[in-house]
C-alpha cells in the first residue's frame, strides 16, 4: 500500500491580495500611469497612491478626465519614524452642476514622503489655483515643500518659527519670543 500524499498546505492557504482597483485606478492603468491601489476610505472613496514626481502629470490627466475641482489638499503624519503624507481630494464638478449628485465622482490621491531631510513635492498651483493656501498650510504645519509654488512661505506660524507643529515628533518650545515685530 502506498503512503497517502500529504496535503500541500501552501497551496491551500489563500494568497493575500490588495484592494480591488476602482474605476479611476482602472482608467489610469488604461492610460499607462503607474500608481498604487489603496484601500477606500471610511465612506468608500477611492484612494490612489502616486509618486511625487508623477503627481502633476496624473493630476492633469484626472483634470482632463473630468476631475476639475480640487476640493481639499492637506497632509498628515503617520507617526514618529514613519512617513508624511500629502493628499489631494478631487471632484468631478460636471455631475454636481447637472444635479446628478448620486453619481458624484470623487477620488483621493496620496503621496507618501520620507520625513528625513526636506520632503518635497511638485505644487499643483498651476493646475488648481485653490491649492495656493492649502499647500502653504501643509508646508507650515508639516514642513512639506511644494516646488514651483509662487508664495512658498508660512501661512499660520510666524516666519521665524522653528519646526513643524503638526508632526507627531514635534517638541513644543517653552516660549516664543517675537523678534522685530514692529
Amino acid at each position: 500500500m502506498s503512503p497517502t500524499p500529504e496535503k500541500d498546505t501552501k497551496a491551500d492557504s489563500p494568497v493575500p491580495t490588495g484592494p480591488d482597483p476602482g474605476p479611476v485606478s482602472k482608467w489610469l492603468s488604461e492610460q499607462g500611469f503607474d500608481h498604487a491601489v489603496l484601500d477606500p476610505d471610511h465612506v468608500g472613496i477611492e484612494q490612489i497612491g502616486v509618486e511625487a514626481l508623477f503627481l502633476p502629470v496624473i493630476a492633469a490627466a484626472l483634470k482632463s478626465h473630468g476631475f476639475d475641482h480640487l476640493q481639499c489638499q492637506g497632509g498628515y503624519d503617520e507617526g514618529p519614524g514613519q512617513q508624511l503624507v500629502s493628499f489631494y481630494h478631487f471632484i468631478a464638478m460636471a455631475e454636481v452642476a447637472d444635479g446628478d449628485v448620486d453619481q458624484l465622482r470623487e477620488v483621493r490621491l496620496k503621496v507618501f514622503l520620507s520625513r528625513d531631510g526636506q520632503p518635497s513635492i511638485p505644487s499643483l498651483y498651476g493646475l488648481f489655483r485653490g491649492a495656493d493656501w492649502q499647500e502653504r498650510e501643509t508646508f507650515d504645519m508639516f514642513g512639506i515643500n511644494f516646488e514651483g509654488h509662487p508664495h512658498p512661505k508660512r501661512l499660520l506660524m510666524p516666519e521665524d518659527w522653528t519646526g513643524w507643529p503638526l508632526r507627531k515628533d514635534y517638541v513644543q518650545p517653552d516660549f516664543y519670543e517675537m523678534q522685530d515685530a514692529y
